[in-house]
């Protein structure tokens, strides 16, 4: 009996495998998704609206304006580089709004839905609205490409034997609140998640170079952009990349530096520039 359970477990994961696969955009990497992106979406929606109450926006106008202005122009190009590519409904129910809240932790984040909040403790780092722009296509990035949702059907999958999402929120709500806020950032991720995880946040460095390219940010200063973020951690603050969801700086600085030209092509195409006979300055 419990061979027999065991094979309909296995048969019924497989079925779910093979009718759950979307491509990611760009990378054209296959993935699991088994949740509907309006659901998800509406879950995001209203944790966005609970963060917004228990969060101040930022008082600074000049600073506000700048964040507003690359979440425009990313966005753009997104939707742009989506309506080129004949899959204009994968963001058809972007509704997309970017803010910056006081907070002094360097963080960034794009819920589900296009829902951008930017932290003014990151500000120091980013420097101009280029540092900015890496930071934001990186985190829409992960957003376009529906890391959480892959990260969440997973958890559907391997935690809830392959449950649907309308019914896991029927039957087990405070487990699946708790599974959507760990597949979107919003808890801590060291399990089952992790090498996904890494493979999501690598996905989001070359998708967020080219995004920024295509919006005219040039894709180079990403790598001055994440020098500073490593210079900025205090001596033992970061923890050990086995322990971590995100590639250790060394290792992300050379991912970008490897991704560069081809982001580069978006950003001369995007401003009409004539690209160089000479080879990329990095950290520029």
């Amino acid at each position: 009996m419990k061979q027999k359970t065991a094979y309909i477990g296995i048969l019924a994961a497989f079925v779910l495998l093979s009718s759950g696969c979307t491509q990611v955009a760009i990378t054209g990497r296959k993935q699991l998704n088994l949740v509907p992106d309006s659901m998800v979406n509406s879950m995001a929606l209203d944790e966005y609206k609970s963060f917004l109450k228990e969060n101040k926006l930022s008082s600074d106008p000049a600073a506000t304006a700048m964040v507003k202005e690359a979440g425009k122009r990313i966005s753009a190009a997104v939707d742009s580089y989506f309506a080129q590519q004949g899959r204009s409904k994968e963001t058809a129910d972007f509704k997309w709004e970017f803010n910056l809240v006081e907070n002094e932790e360097k963080n960034a984040w794009c819920m589900p839905g296009g829902k951008v909040v930017v932290y003014t403790g990151l500000l120091p780092i980013t420097q101009d609205e280029n540092g900015l722009a890496v930071v934001m296509s990186h985190e829409i990035a992960h957003a376009v490409a529906r890391h959480g949702s892959e990260r969440m059907s997973q958890g559907l999958l391997f935690q809830m034997g392959g449950m649907a999402l309308s019914e896991a929120m029927q039957n087990h709500p405070a487990a699946t609140q708790q599974l959507f806020m760990t597949s979107y950032g919003l808890g801590a991720q060291v399990g089952i998640l992790l090498p996904y995880s890494r493979l999501h946040e690598k996905e989001a460095d070359s998708m967020g170079l080219i995004f920024m390219g295509m919006a005219g940010y040039n894709p180079q200063t990403a790598v001055a952009f994440w020098e500073r973020m490593a210079q900025s951690k205090e001596k033992g603050d970061a923890p050990p990349e086995f322990l971590s969801t995100h590639p250790s700086d060394a290792k992300r600085i050379e991912g970008i530096k490897q991704a560069l030209p081809e982001a580069m092509r978006y950003y001369y195409k995007a401003t009409g520039q004539t690209p160089p006979t000479t080879h990329y300055q990095f950290g520029g």
